[in-house]
């Protein structure tokens, strides 16, 4: 509860709420119910709504977290109702008062004892976004998109548990060798569809208790971030730029692609999210990556043979892993991205060599911070043409018009896009 009231009150990150337990299944349980909470937040108050008969937003805090805990557990993770009852009603008595209890066990034996109702309000955007709990503003721009089924599917992909990747690094160690090791550690693996050096798991936590990842044996890194550092292609012996690096995967993949040969310069304005890039090049034993804080937008930078822009966006491709980003984009960041997204983009024209090679990438599915910033971009540059991502990335991932395209469910990545741009 108290990190609910914090994610919703306070601003807190759900990566950065410290989990309030260190016995490990008890930490695992209560960070999946926090992230389930957070990523059905309006559903669930819709549903209190129906069964309160006062006005919900006068409801302490604290009791609406622990009312729309037990509504969750009873009816999105299909809990044992009378064990998610009973607690629900004695944590309102010793957190808020001792009649809440009373409150709290009407509304949910009400619940359990009817159909729950669906909303109905003829809107089909705002009924799939109150049923899927996502910002109506964002359904109405994938309903345009995307049409009903696929954005229905798009929703209900955003609140499952999700899949990552996890990379090898083949500096230390081999794919079969990581795969036998997973299996030792009873972690459920699949081999990725499109990236050779990459696995899918179903849980990190395992991974990671073992040394894993702070041994450098692999890193968590989902596959569409994955396949932008295929489609820059670095090679050894190579100047490259990511001009955006922290927290350091495209960066360290980048590296190992290079066979730890040439030099790669990660580049961010927040010194802290950088020392995460040195912190993941050591622990993979990556020697040819340097740091620089900078803003690139107006730092005076090397030329390089290929620059990576990865850039700042909404991050609408994510939502399945970052829970409560939902709640945090707004329209107004959409035009705000797209400006930092466009000087992002000629700093990086300012940075490559003749005959090299500029990468743009997003985690997003907005077009205007995809496509329409590429497009606006070669209108600005009449040196730059766009090279089909068909030459060094698999079909089924290469869109109609020749850029990289993920989008879940369907690819079982990221929603994720990336144009390679050749100076001409």
């Amino acid at each position: 509860m108290q990190m609910l009231l914090r994610i919703e009150l306070g601003g807190a990150y759900i990566s950065q709420v410290r989990r309030s337990s260190t016995n490990r299944d008890v930490a695992r349980q209560a960070t999946d119910l926090v992230a389930g909470v957070t990523r059905w937040r309006r559903y669930l108050d819709f549903l209190l709504a129906a069964y309160y008969s006062g006005n919900l937003k006068k409801v302490e805090p604290r009791l609406k977290q622990i009312l729309r805990m037990a509504i969750y557990g009873c009816f999105v993770a299909q809990k044992a109702p009378h064990v998610a009852v009973d607690r629900a009603v004695q944590l309102a008595k010793s957190t808020v008062r001792p009649d809440a209890g009373r409150l709290v066990n009407g509304i949910l034996r009400a619940m359990l004892r009817t159909a729950l109702p669906q909303p109905d309000t003829g809107d089909l955007a705002d009924d799939l976004a109150v049923r899927y709990s996502h910002p109506t503003w964002m359904v109405r721009r994938w309903l345009v998109r995307l049409g009903p089924g696929s954005t229905r599917a798009f929703l209900m992909h955003n609140n499952s548990r999700p899949w990552y990747g996890l990379r090898c690094n083949t500096l230390v160690g081999t794919l079969p060798a990581l795969r036998a090791c997973l299996t030792r550690l009873d972690v459920g693996w699949k081999t990725s569809a499109y990236l050779a050096d990459f696995i899918r798991v179903a849980q990190t936590g395992p991974i990671q208790r073992a040394g894993l990842l702070s041994e450098g044996v692999c890193a968590v890194q989902d596959e569409g971030a994955g396949l932008v550092v295929r489609l820059l292609n670095p090679q050894p012996s190579e100047l490259v730029l990511d001009l955006c690096a922290a927290p350091g995967g495209k960066a360290t993949y980048a590296a190992l692609r290079m066979k730890n040969r040439g030099e790669l310069v990660a580049i961010d304005q927040h010194a802290n999210r950088l020392r995460l890039v040195a912190r993941a090049a050591r622990a993979q034993q990556i020697t040819i990556i340097r740091t620089h804080v900078a803003d690139a937008r107006a730092a005076a930078l090397p030329r390089a043979d290929r620059v990576l822009v990865d850039a700042p966006c909404t991050g609408t491709g994510v939502l399945a892993k970052r829970a409560d980003l939902r709640w945090r984009r707004t329209p107004e960041d959409l035009s705000r991205l797209m400006r930092v997204q466009d000087e992002l983009l000629d700093a990086a024209a300012r940075c490559v060599k003749p005959g090299g090679v500029l990468v743009y990438s997003t985690c997003s599915i907005e077009t205007e911070e995809n496509e329409a910033r590429i497009g606006a971009f070669c209108d600005r540059h009449a040196n730059f043409a766009l090279e089909p991502a068909s030459g060094q990335l698999p079909g089924k991932v290469v869109s109609s018009d020749g850029y990289l395209r993920t989008m879940p469910p369907g690819h079982m990545a990221d929603g994720t896009f990336a144009a390679r741009l050749r100076r001409t």
